[in-house]
């Protein structure tokens, strides 16, 4: 079940992404230009991009074994998703969305490694 809907919040986010505008602003403002922001960014960090990409990676990590794959794909579509903001219309490259998608799935991997860690001893 967790594989499942690993599959479809990957799918919807890849779907959210490369929409030319806000979906998600339309839903909530009804303005294709307007992003709702969930918390204000930290750091010069995205704090939207970072909370999607950290349950992203989540729940990819509880349903897969095959972690370092896992985290060579999280990587890549983290970049690539956001590159493509370069060539989609009304959407922009930013680094600090950049930075919040690879900081959302650093963290998870280190708390995951943490944990099997400390589950060996």
């Amino acid at each position: 079940m967790l594989k499942i809907l690993f599959h479809f919040y990957n799918l919807l986010l890849i779907v959210l992404y490369i929409y030319p505008g806000s979906i998600l602003g339309f839903l909530v403002y009804k303005d294709l230009g307007r992003q709702p922001q969930i918390t204000s960014d930290f750091f010069s960090i995205s704090s939207n991009h970072l909370y999607v990409f950290v349950i992203l990676s989540l729940l990819g990590l509880l349903s897969t074994k095959k972690i370092y794959l896992l985290f060579l794909y999280l990587i890549f579509i983290s970049i690539f998703l956001e590159a493509c903001h370069i060539i989609i219309p009304n959407r922009s490259f930013q680094f600090f969305d950049l930075f919040g998608n690879i900081l959302g799935v650093i963290i998870p991997f280190i708390i995951f490694a943490f944990y099997k860690f400390r589950k060996k001893k």
